[in-house]
């Protein structure tokens, strides 16, 4: 430990004391008492009573408040600056804590040491109170600039939590339409068909989304015939959806007009370019089915090939033609075909979203796998079969997310 010779000139360095006397330096000197900390240990713990102050002669700590997740660091005080003065003046328990952060050496002035030397040298006293005035100072500046920043910090939350509470209303809102806009499409597309004696129909949907292009429609049009219609609009979600609804309205009114598929889906073509804007097209089929003649008419605008496939000797047929998409351009290209269905054959009628479906391999269930479960089914009903096509593709695309709608519409002649 050092002299008190030592000490004094030690003090006689220090700035806080650099307007005070050798006669007074001498005087602390004489009631000095050095002590050397190391790091993590306190000086001054928060809350505890004491009458001394210290004079930090080496190394560096810091002042906080609190402890654990409320700790709260207010300053740092290293070389020539004071700590603890205040109890010089108060009994009060201590404001803060005082932790060393590296090893730090002090001189400790105990408060009945201090009074001696302050009525002998009321100078020595002035300077304290002006150390400890100015601190005072820049303890309210500090907090005034702490508590600016909380009040900024503050601000900025709260428009954050407005910003983040009116997104919340609108994806709110937008799931509430989402979901009437699903309730609404889902209704458009029919669970219950025309009870017709000799025939047998079962359909099967499944949206990517809430709300999908995808739909499809059987249509009583009179005189023993049976309009089937299926469809793909080119994008998904809410436009997609809107984009269908209004083909599907279009190919309603059309079919009552013309005993032509040719010529409903050419006048069709002709109204999505003047009605609809949107950059979309559809792909469709539609067939009438004259169920006395046993007799398919059918056109393809750029659709998928049906099926036609009888489970006795399982065979299966692609019904081709040409056709181009709805709703692109103004002169398309449009075959009109008829075929024989007999009666125990299955006409499926599908969307892409089938025959692309992707397993987490990456492999796709293609139409090979579509005919080959088809068949598979047997004599079971419309129903049974489009349950059984419905597992089989789940079942492949078990782990991959569905990236497309996927729709079957199924349709047997039967024995009356």
């Amino acid at each position: 430990m050092r002299t008190e010779a030592e000490i004094f000139e030690l003090l006689k360095k220090l700035p806080i004391f650099s307007d005070l006397g050798d006669n007074v330096l001498i005087g602390l000197a004489s009631v000095a008492v050095e002590e050397i900390y190391l790091p993590g240990q306190v000086i001054i713990e928060e809350g505890t009573t004491g009458r001394s102050m210290y004079v930090i002669i080496s190394g560096e700590v810091e002042v906080y408040k609190g402890s654990g997740e409320d700790e709260t660091v207010l300053a740092k005080r290293g070389y020539g600056d004071i700590v603890g003065e205040m109890s010089l003046f108060e009994g009060s328990p201590r404001f803060a804590t005082i932790r060393v952060l590296e090893e730090t050496d002090v001189i400790k002035f105990m408060e009945p040491d201090l009074q001696i030397l302050w009525e002998r040298r009321p100078e020595m006293l002035y300077h304290v109170v002006s150390v400890l005035s100015s601190r005072l100072r820049e303890a309210d500046l500090q907090l005034i600039a702490d508590l600016n920043q909380k009040n900024r910090e503050l601000e900025q939350a709260y428009r954050e939590l407005q910003i983040a509470q009116a997104a919340q209303i609108e994806i709110e809102r937008l799931v509430r339409e989402l979901e009437l806009a699903h309730e609404i499409q889902r209704s458009m597309l029919p669970t219950e068909f025309p009870k017709i004696q000799g025939l047998d129909i079962a359909a099967w949907y499944c949206p990517a989304r809430q709300v999908g292009g995808d739909f499809y429609d059987v249509i009583r049009l009179g005189s023993g015939r049976i309009g089937l219609i299926m469809a793909d609009v080119s994008d998904k979600g809410m436009p997609a959806a809107l984009f269908m609804a209004l083909t599907r309205s279009l190919i309603r009114a059309e079919a009552q007009r013309s005993d032509s598929p040719r010529a409903t889906l050419m006048n069709i073509n002709k109204l999505l370019l003047e009605i609809s804007q949107a950059d979309m097209f559809v792909t469709v089929f539609y067939g009438l089915l004259d169920l006395a003649a046993g007799v398919l008419r059918y056109s393809r605008a750029g659709h998928d090939k049906p099926l036609l496939i009888n489970p006795v000797s399982n065979e299966c047929r692609c019904l081709g033609g040409r056709g181009s998409a709805l709703g692109i351009i103004a002169d398309i290209n449009l075959d009109e075909l008829e075929v024989e269905m007999h009666i125990g054959e299955y006409l499926l009628l599908y969307t892409d979203g089938v025959v692309d479906a992707v397993s987490r391999d990456g492999e796709v269930f293609g139409i090979d796998r579509l005919i080959e479960t088809v068949c598979s089914c047997g004599d079971q009903d419309t129903s049974q079969t489009c349950s059984g096509v419905f597992d089989t593709v789940q079942q492949f695309t078990t782990g991959h997310p569905q990236f497309d709608d996927m729709a079957l519409l199924m349709v047997s002649m039967d024995v009356d």
